[in-house]
Order: structure tokens, then C-alpha cells, then sequence
């Protein structure tokens, strides 16, 4: 029987694609760049999807675009200042976290990242009361897909993983990872990969509280 249930947060919670468009373009009208669209186009690219940190970012994107008065640590600073303004949730989030809530399900969060960009767009998704257990990867000193995490998030819910379940987009930081601490599974869907072996499969969160409240 399912007594938690646990999450990624990129991608699964917030549509991190949607918000860094969104922060790259306001961050290229604050920054008066001429080709707008190249500057957009340039980060989320250098960005590969929040893999690269963004002093490599900057220092690369000044090499391309003419910004005067500006260094990139001035640049990094602007990122970690602002993108929370232009965090963008899934549809259906609270609606889901206060589905489960009700239901009466404990519920933790497991994210790879820097503990302050990482609280920062959570707190912008106004999603942190929800949560019994939040676990950042660079506070821990360990990241996903190590075990260590996952088991320090069950130790904190006070769960084992046979009741629990997890729920992510990347198939072996979040899928794979969960699924040999013997945890459920459930793979949001990211069109970067065709396919991921999960328990289930969902392509908008609000399928995801039928899924935990059917699995008996």
C-alpha cells in the first residue's frame, strides 16, 4: 500500500522549459540585446536543459553578444536573482499536491541542484507547504541517481520504498534510480526520450492522483 509519494522537480513539477524562455527573453529586453531571438536561442542551447552551470553560460554568451558594462558573474548574479519571477508550473500542480494531501499521503521532494535556485523556484510555486520532506542535492552532498538520496528522503517520511512511489522525467537520474531502491514508479513524459521503463506513464500530472489512489 502506497503511504508516500515522492517527486522530481524540474520537469515534473515545474516546466523548467517554459521559464527559462521566459527568463531568457526578459533578460535579453533588460539587457537591450539587438537580436533578441539569437540571445534566447544561444542560452536555452548553452543551457542543455540546466545540465551546464551558468558561469560557463555567461562566459560563452559573452563572447557572442556585444554587453557592455557587464561581466559574467554580473550575469550569473541576475539569474540566480530572477528567475524565480518566471518559474512556470505544470497544469494541475496544487490541484494534485492537495488531491494527495487529502488523501491523506505523505509527500517529499527530491531535486538535484543548488540549494538556493532550487528553494527559490519552489517557493515561487508556492508548492512548499505541501511537502514533509524536501531533499537538495548540493544541502545533502549527494545527488540523484545515488541511492543515499532516495533513502534519505524515505528515512525523513519514515516510509519504506515498498510504500512508496516516485515520480520524475528523467529515466535513469529518477526512473531508474527509484526503481532499484524498490520504489514504485511513474515517468512524466519528456519527449526527449521515446521511451522509459516505469510502472506508469503520464503525460499531465493531473492522471497522477488516479494512478496512487488505484494502487492497492
Amino acid at each position: 500500500m502506497i503511504k508516500a509519494v515522492l517527486f522530481d522537480l524540474d520537469g515534473t513539477l515545474l516546466d523548467r522549459d517554459a521559464s527559462v524562455l521566459k527568463f531568457a527573453a526578459d533578460q535579453a529586453d533588460r539587457l537591450g540585446i539587438a537580436d533578441k531571438e539569437k540571445y534566447i536561442h544561444r542560452f536555452i542551447e548553452l543551457d542543455a536543459r540546466g545540465y551546464v552551470w551558468k558561469d560557463k553560460v555567461y562566459q560563452q554568451m559573452l563572447r557572442e553578444f556585444d554587453i557592455p558594462q557587464m561581466t559574467w558573474e554580473n550575469l550569473l548574479e541576475d539569474y540566480l536573482e530572477s528567475f524565480h519571477k518566471h518559474c512556470v508550473p505544470f497544469p494541475n500542480l496544487i490541484e494534485l499536491l492537495e488531491g494527495l494531501k487529502a488523501a491523506g499521503y505523505k509527500l517529499g521532494l527530491i531535486t538535484n541542484g543548488f540549494e538556493r535556485m532550487q528553494m527559490s523556484s519552489i517557493q515561487a510555486l508556492g508548492v512548499e507547504c505541501y511537502f514533509d520532506c524536501i531533499i537538495i542535492s548540493e544541502r545533502e552532498g549527494i545527488k540523484k541517481p545515488d541511492s543515499m538520496i532516495f533513502q534519505k528522503a524515505l528515512k525523513v517520511l519514515g516510509t519504506a520504498p515498498s510504500e512508496s512511489i516516485y515520480i520524475g522525467d528523467h529515466p535513469d537520474n529518477d526512473m531508474k534510480a527509484a526503481k532499484a531502491m524498490g520504489m514504485k514508479t511513474i515517468w512524466k513524459r519528456d519527449t526527449q526520450w521515446e521511451s522509459v521503463e516505469a510502472d506508469y506513464v503520464v503525460d499531465e500530472l493531473e492522471e497522477v492522483l488516479g494512478i496512487i489512489v488505484s494502487d492497492k
